[in-house]
């Protein structure tokens, strides 16, 4: 008799040893979680901004990259590179990201008369709003090219760079994603272009590399409005 109980007490013990190991190991979870949600984000924000698109089967791959990190991205587009991938700048808007004008022609607006910089303009930003119906607040001049008197007639937002990732010189995605990672600090909007696979590449390395360091992603918007 007093043998059964003994066994009765062993198993009681034993069953309440594997619960508060199993509330423990509960536990070490959430606080991993915890510190995993407060990790990104310590470091900073900054936005990832692609120019030159739609860029057909290299801006696909950027959308599925981005949608895979939930992260959410700058495109500015060139007007004549719109017809034939609609489906493209439908799937940006619906997935979240922000959608500009990168002129119609991808011409140097200072060259030209404001009223013809106007129609670049605003030619690539009708045929964005076609297609999500939505209007476009924000151009990114090409070259960065911008005036005082553009500023007066245009009702765009400007949106330049703080970081050029310079992928349009070409090279190993390796080599552009560690030229973008020794600069780039918080707040930065970083330059790249979504035509080119090695830059859409080389953007998802920086994009992991920066989350790893805690830095969360936003659009070009909440960086130049804050």
């Amino acid at each position: 008799m007093a043998m059964g109980k003994k066994r009765v007490t062993v198993l009681i013990t034993a069953v309440l040893a594997l619960c508060l190991i199993g509330l423990r190991q509960a536990e070490e979870g959430r606080e991993t979680a915890r510190a995993g949600a407060a990790a990104e984000g310590t470091a900073g924000r900054v936005a990832l901004t692609f120019d030159d698109g739609p860029g057909g089967e290299s801006t696909e791959a950027l959308l599925d990259g981005l949608k895979e990190r939930g992260i959410k991205a700058s495109f500015f587009l060139i007007g004549r590179n719109i017809p034939g991938k609609e489906e493209q700048v439908k799937r940006m808007d619906e997935e979240g990201h922000l959608i500009g004008s990168h002129t119609y022609d991808h011409v140097d607006l200072t060259g030209c008369s404001v009223e013809e910089a106007l129609e670049e303009i605003e030619g690539s930003a009708a045929a964005i709003s076609e297609i999500t119906g939505k209007p476009v607040r924000y151009i990114r001049p090409p070259f960065g090219s911008w005036s005082r008197s553009l500023e007066e007639a245009s009702d765009m937002t400007r949106v330049g760079w703080t970081v050029d990732s310079e992928d349009w010189k070409g090279g190993e995605a390796a080599r552009i994603a560690e030229r973008v990672l020794k600069t780039v600090r918080d707040g930065d909007i970083i330059l790249f272009h979504d035509v080119y696979g090695s830059s859409v590449e080389a953007a998802l390395m920086v994009a992991d590399a920066l989350r790893a360091q805690g830095y969360s992603f936003v659009t070009a918007d909440e960086l130049i409005l804050d």
